[in-house]
């Protein structure tokens, strides 16, 4: 498989965003205002990446607190992927680099301690640099359409936006136009689709359907920064 340049793959994520048809007026706000970071890493099951992709989400998150605007994102794309993974394949990498991810950053940060640790709870979201985030998996198998980009990428969402959104009343009416549009464009709403705090949020990180029995593989450790640790 021939390989792109960097930008390109950019690029492409930037233009599978913005077209007309894609629900998500937020993420097309992100990327008008340039508010968009992107890194493009090689297979997805694989954890050669994981350091630079923890320390690009650092950069971002110094980024994302110094700035006065609103709606910011960042993506991982995987790059080399001879084929085309299913939905449950997809589930399990993105799974796989988050916990990578999380041990990683487990030593050097503590969780943002304004949600939940437990992937079981109501309240969880993934946190790097102590930054909650919502995460958003893409790939070009997934049920669904507005997540069926060519590459497999995982999205960090800022956490805090959701909130300023909801203590400014803004959310509800952006949800609906959201949920309007999906529905156009994918002919139903996303039946994993809840809002923050009424189910664990890390039931819609892969898109795949899954039913309440479906266990989040995350093991989340606390640990304390800048101490030896070993995962049991």
């Amino acid at each position: 498989m021939k390989l792109m340049n960097q930008e390109a793959y950019i690029e492409q994520y930037k233009s599978f965003i913005y077209r007309q048809e894609y629900p998500c007026i937020a993420a097309k706000e992100a990327v008008r205002k340039q508010r968009v970071k992107v890194f493009v890493a090689g297979h997805m099951a694989c954890p050669k990446d994981d350091r630079a992709i923890l320390d690009f989400m650092y950069n971002f998150v110094e980024e994302y607190r110094s700035s006065s605007d609103f709606f910011h994102s960042a993506a991982i794309i995987f790059s080399d992927h001879e084929a085309t993974p299913s939905e449950e394949m997809f589930e399990a990498m993105l799974f796989q680099r988050l916990q990578s991810l999380a041990d990683i950053g487990a030593k050097e940060y503590a969780y943002d301690k304004r949600v939940s640790s437990d992937p079981n709870s109501r309240d969880f979201s993934f946190s790097i640099k102590e930054e909650a985030f919502y995460i958003i998996g893409l790939h070009p198998n997934s049920s669904r359409a507005a997540r069926r980009f060519q590459y497999p990428t995982m999205v960090f969402n800022p956490h805090q936006q959701f909130e300023v959104l909801r203590s400014t009343h803004r959310y509800e009416k952006m949800k609906n136009i959201v949920r309007k549009l999906d529905t156009a464009y994918s002919g139903s709403v996303n039946p994993m689709l809840q809002d923050f705090g009424n189910s664990p949020e890390v039931f819609q990180y892969s898109g795949r359907k899954v039913d309440q029995s479906w266990q989040c593989p995350l093991k989340m450790n606390n640990y304390i920064p800048g101490e030896e640790h070993t995962t049991t």
